[in-house]
């Protein structure tokens, strides 16, 4: 895509996130929103409208009508309708995960660099730690310790916790260290449903960085928070304040909910997505390649818990 080109977005999936992105979509000078699909007609048709948009019946009409499309339907869904999109030759933007089984995220991997094409992954927590500069602390961390809570919700049931909300630690885990992870223990509980809701877990990685994570999505108060020690001083993140202390000597923006990637990170996750297309950025804020080492240690904390 040249520099400046008008891109034909579409968004797969008119539920909650579905209709963020197409916002974000419709609301950019340099893209229209042409196309949303969703199985609930109804659903797609009120979307589409709100936007000036089409909805179409069937997933391949949409490939027809878009440059480019975010997937953000279901979880179970997104490695099918991520590789018919490939396959028609579109870059996109996929919610996390990426996809459920290791096997669909490298097939995405693989797909997207044979047809040379972007296959971003919505990892939207990484837009406010390089906002903050985290990225660009010059030490490797010696210990992270992440909650993550959200309160009951009918969203996202078709994953565990593990997928649908400890994912987003494990990504800035993966991001923030150069280490591998080597071992991984876990033990969670389900609260009437068929996967678990409450997991806790640590993993070591090769150079000894220990990352511990605790998540739920059936507790009474959302809290998201993390602790990152480094070997001289740790920072502590409030993800809900958009705030975090720092006694380490590297310098972090303390205003970084005040920037552009820190007021909406969707939008700026978005934006790093459209100019890689575009051929104006080298990558997105997290790539295919991001999504399936965060599912591959996803996968490995949830062996983990049935193993416990």
């Amino acid at each position: 895509m040249a520099a400046g080109q008008v891109l034909r977005a579409g968004v797969v999936g008119a539920g909650v996130f579905g209709g963020y992105h197409a916002g974000q979509y419709a609301r950019l000078a340099d893209v229209t929103l042409t196309g949303v699909y969703d199985p609930d007609e109804a659903r797609a048709v009120a979307l589409a409208a709100k936007h000036g948009a089409r909805a179409v019946e069937r997933l391949d009409q949409l490939w027809e009508l878009v440059d480019v499309a975010t997937i953000a339907s279901p979880a179970t869904a997104h490695a099918d309708e991520a590789l018919a999109g490939l396959t028609a030759g579109k870059s996109l933007y996929v919610e996390k995960p990426i996809a459920t089984t290791l096997e669909e995220a490298d097939r995405i991997v693989a797909l997207a660099a044979e047809h040379r094409l972007v296959a971003a992954c919505g990892f939207l927590e990484r837009a406010g730690f390089a906002a903050m500069g985290l990225f660009d602390i010059p030490e490797q961390p010696l210990l992270l310790e992440a909650v993550r809570f959200g309160e009951p919700s009918p969203r996202s049931l078709d994953v565990s916790v593990v997928i649908d909300l400890m994912i987003h630690d494990l990504d800035l885990a993966l991001a923030l260290s150069r280490a591998q992870p080597v071992a991984v223990e876990a033990e969670g509980a389900m609260r009437g449903n068929d996967s678990f809701d409450i997991v806790e877990a640590e993993a070591t990685f090769d150079d000894g960085f220990t990352a511990r994570f605790r998540a739920s999505r059936v507790a009474e108060a959302r809290e998201r928070s993390m602790r990152i020690v480094y070997p001289s001083g740790e920072v502590t993140v409030d993800f809900l304040a958009r705030t975090f202390s720092n006694t380490t000597p590297f310098a972090l923006d303390s205003d970084y909910h005040q920037t552009p990637a820190g007021r909406d990170p969707l939008g700026a996750s978005i934006g790093r997505f459209l100019a890689v297309v575009r051929g104006e950025s080298a990558r997105p804020l997290a790539d295919a390649v991001d999504g399936a080492r965060a599912l591959d240690l996803a996968l490995a904390v949830e062996q983990a818990v049935w193993g416990g």
